[in-house]
């Protein structure tokens, strides 16, 4: 499982002219599944971002998590995460699950999420969907439960 975490003040997730997910100060989360991913790996990462010290505190320190500062989790699926561009100019998606797969382990982990008592948006899992953003930083970082 890869994630790549955002630091945002806002964000939201539009389908077809709609807005279908969004929050105030949080996390932006595009979320990649693999084929060896279990449902430990989205516990593990769901706990492992609930938990990241990385919005400042009084002193300018990152000591902060998403949950101290009362901060939301804007989630949304991404299968290009596994996009393999070694070869030629046009990526390979193999290594990404297949969406059978995926969908439940994906709406795992936004369970896990919430069950550290964050608010959770998510997109659409599947959709062709246009994501906002301001990155608050700006802070990304990619966790790989695999490393």
């Amino acid at each position: 499982m890869k994630v790549v975490v955002q630091r945002s003040k806002g964000a939201s997730v539009v389908i077809s002219g709609e807005t279908v997910g969004s929050i105030d100060k949080g996390l932006v989360l595009l979320v990649g599944i693999t084929h060896e991913d279990k449902e430990a790996d989205m516990k593990w990462m769901a706990e492992k971002i609930a938990g990241l010290r990385i919005f400042e505190d009084e002193s300018g320190k990152m000591n902060l998590s998403v949950q101290d500062m009362g901060g939301a989790i804007l989630s949304v699926s991404q299968f290009t995460l596994y996009g393999d561009c070694r070869n030629g100019r046009r990526p390979n998606f193999m290594a990404a699950a297949r969406p059978e797969q995926a969908e439940p382990l994906y709406e795992a982990f936004n369970a896990a999420l919430r069950s550290t008592g964050l608010t959770v948006e998510t997109g659409r899992f599947g959709a062709d969907m246009d994501v906002s953003l301001t990155n608050w930083g700006p802070v990304t970082l990619i966790v790989d439960s695999k490393t």
